[in-house]
């Protein structure tokens, strides 16, 4: 018999088990059975060549009709040419340089034949496939093995077919053991679940679709548990440090702060707030992610946020992911409390806090500086990069991070931050994304973090229209982009015109597809052409921090018309006087990426407009990516668009490790009642037993579904 963790080359051999693990990666019989089918078929499917697409990966289960042999023209060498029958249509076969193989390949003979459709003279055909012949006296044992009632069709790679890989995965269900259950009898009982050797029975050789269904809603439990678990480990542990509490002090700096705005917080950012409040009054380490869109009024929580924790006499940091992002943060944060920020300077006001600036590129003296207000307790408040974590950096008291667009920091560098407390305590930790991200996402991916979410935009912001230009079947439109950009600045606006790349990269490949515009070049250019008159600056990272500093500086002040850019000016750049940004290229970007980069505009009181300027044709599915971004401003429905369109088994992997992921039946947006569930039950089993001790199945199954790497790595703190 064979359980989950035996090696397979005692079960299929050496060689077959080498060629799993070469093409598969798959080592253990967990790795085979957990190589899930990518799709079923009933009887006969398979045998359709008439369905067959351009590019797909196909199997057919079919007769040979003919076989003949010629030479190449244009060198040496011979193709065997075959054609292949379903009994209904024929399907071309060419085997180059292979003409021993006509000896087996004869006509009248039937088979299954794997390979990718291509097409050659506007035929479809296969090129060199891969097949497997079925004699007289094994043909029906043979076929009644691979076309069972239900047929899965596995994810093949070269060398390894789906009958291949079909015949490994009988081999070891034959001898298949699992022993105890991982999953307790009575969760399995509570959530209608069947057990784990039946539910891997049924996912690969399913009696009926029903046995399938409940097969793979078991898997998919599991999956969503394993994920869970660590989550509810990982909240667990974190309220379980100290922190030091800081509630909120009547007649602080944050009462002072709140009389002086200048408008009223919306119902989202006053209920937020609160919940924030109760948080850092205890005596157990905030852990939250503050979602919300372009212009939602996030900054103004967390101020109000910091805010409190200075009046309680300690610290804040803010963690910013660019240089250009912190310096603008710093400015920000400056302008809204005036003399309330000015501490040590003429005219602060009484209890006021110091804002200090702290980056990786400071000169040595005024780094220095930074340092010293910071390690004294004299700066309440300090803005910097990812250099704020560094050992060389100390605080007096930190008594909160807010690390802004959480998807550009990594867990540990998140993790380093909550050691960063004085006397063995953790500091609170606010995460801010502009990104939007779907509930269940937002579970899965920032699982161990408590979720608000700021869905209302405050009075004041102005609309944004959008509109694709397609330069390609209308080039007349590209300069009236140019020309709206102008009658914008002759209004007294500004302008952003965002580019790719930045132009001193060297070519990334010697394809013939343009490469993506750079802001080196286009900025000249538009200065001594279209633009020509107006005052253009360049922006992009890779520019000295002062230099980028003083065009940002340059542009807020109203002295630059059109700051041509790069996407450093995706998140967090605030000038209510720009109103139009003209995004070339915008084939090139994503859709979450589009949309943040378009809420740079329609910040102030007149409505703001993007461009999305594309070479890409109608009817593709990038112009219907940016017919999306087009037809709506709420970035919540784009990010579920953003999903859809990308590959969800690498958002945890990306999210949290860069490993890969684990999930592998689990939908992060079909499956969203089974992610709640689990969520649940898991921290119902993490609050009686935060060790799992008395459940070892469990937590072995967060290794064999989550990857052990993984988990180690999620569950550092």
């Amino acid at each position: 018999m064979a359980g989950l963790r035996d090696k397979l080359p005692l079960l299929l051999g050496a060689k077959t088990a080498k060629a799993l693990s070469s093409a598969l990666d798959i080592e253990t019989v967990s790795d085979l059975l957990r190589h899930y089918p990518r799709r079923y078929a009933e009887r006969g499917e398979l045998t359709d060549i008439a369905g067959l697409e351009l590019g797909e990966h196909a199997t057919v289960l079919a007769r040979i009709e003919k076989i003949s042999k010629r030479r190449m023209k244009s060198r040496n060498g011979t193709i065997l040419d075959m054609v292949i029958t379903d009994g209904k249509r024929r399907l071309a076969c060419a085997f180059f340089n292979q003409a021993w193989r006509e000896k087996e390949l004869a006509p009248g003979k039937t088979g299954l034949f794997a390979g990718k459709v291509t097409a050659f003279r506007d035929t479809l055909q296969l090129a060199n496939p891969e097949y497997e012949l079925l004699d007289a006296e094994r043909e029906a044992e043979a076929v009644d093995n691979f076309l069972a009632e239900i047929i899965p069709v596995y994810p093949a790679a070269q060398g390894m077919p789906t009958w291949s890989i079909a015949k490994c995965v009988r081999q070891v269900l034959d001898v298949l053991e699992v022993g105890d259950d991982p999953m307790p009898g009575e969760l399995r009982q509570r959530h209608g679940l069947p057990g784990l050797e039946r539910a891997l029975r049924g996912i690969h050789r399913p009696e009926d679709w029903a046995h399938l269904e409940t097969s793979r809603h078991r898997l998919k439990w599991d999956e969503a548990m394993a994920v869970q678990l660590i989550f509810a480990q990982r909240r667990h542990s974190a309220v379980s440090r100290p922190a030091k509490a800081s509630p909120h002090v009547d007649g602080g700096l944050l009462d002072a702060f709140d009389k002086r705005l200048p408008f009223d917080l919306t119902a989202g950012q006053r209920a937020i707030g609160d919940e924030i409040a109760a948080d850092l009054s205890t005596e157990h380490p905030m852990n939250r992610l503050l979602q919300g869109e372009v212009g939602s009024g996030k900054t103004v929580v967390a101020l109000r946020a910091m805010l409190q924790v200075v009046d309680s006499g300690r610290q804040a940091a803010m963690l910013a992911p660019t240089e250009v992002l912190a310096a603008q943060h710093a400015r920000s944060l400056r302008e809204m409390l005036g003399d309330l920020g000015m501490a040590g300077e003429l005219g602060a006001a009484e209890n006021s806090t110091r804002i200090t600036l702290l980056t990786g590129s400071m000169g040595a003296k005024e780094r220095k500086k930074a340092l010293l207000e910071t390690v004294s307790g004299e700066a309440g408040i300090i803005v910097g990069t990812h250099a704020l974590i560094q050992d060389t950096v100390q605080f007096a008291d930190l008594g909160l991070v807010v690390v802004d667009e959480q998807h550009r920091f990594g867990v540990e560098q998140r993790d380093a931050l909550r050691s960063r407390g004085a006397d063995s305590t953790s500091p609170h930790v606010l995460v801010m994304t502009a990104t939007p991200i779907p509930r269940t996402v937002a579970m899965t991916v920032y699982g161990d973090l408590e979720i608000s979410a700021l869905r209302e935009m405050p009075v004041g912001r102005s609309p944004i229209k959008t509109t694709v230009v397609p330069v390609a079947e209308k080039p007349a439109w590209f300069d009236r982009v140019w020309q709206r950009v102008s009658e914008e600045v002759g209004k007294g606006h500004q302008a952003y015109v965002v580019c790719p790349r930045i132009g001193d990269e060297p070519p990334s490949d010697k394809s013939d597809k343009r490469p993506p515009l750079a802001v080196l070049d286009v900025a000249p250019d538009l200065a001594n052409g279209a633009l020509k008159g107006l005052k253009v600056a360049a922006l992009h990272g890779r520019m000295p921090t002062d230099e980028k500093d003083a065009v940002m500086q340059a542009f807020g002040a109203g002295k630059v018309d059109v700051l041509v850019a790069t996407t450093v000016v995706e998140v967090g750049v605030n000038v209510p006087n720009a109103t139009a940004m003209v995004i070339l290229d915008a084939d090139r970007f994503g859709v979450s990426q589009l949309h943040q980069l378009r809420g740079r505009v329609g910040r102030g009181s007149v409505p703001g407009l993007c461009l999305l300027v594309t070479e890409t044709l109608d009817g593709t599915a990038t112009r219907e990516r940016l017919a999306a971004v087009e037809s709506t401003t709420d970035g919540f429905e784009l990010s579920r668009l953003d999903l859809e369109l990308r590959r969800e088994g690498d958002i945890l992997g990306a999210a949290q490790s860069g490993k890969r992921s684990g999930l592998k039946l689990l939908s992060l947006l079909r499956d969203e009642d089974v992610i709640t569930e689990a969520r649940a039950q898991a921290q119902e089993i993490v609050t009686g037993d935060p060790e799992l001790a008395s459940l070892p199945g469990l937590a072995q199954m967060v290794a064999d579904v989550v990857d052990l790497e993984r988990a180690e790595y999620l569950e550092k703190s």
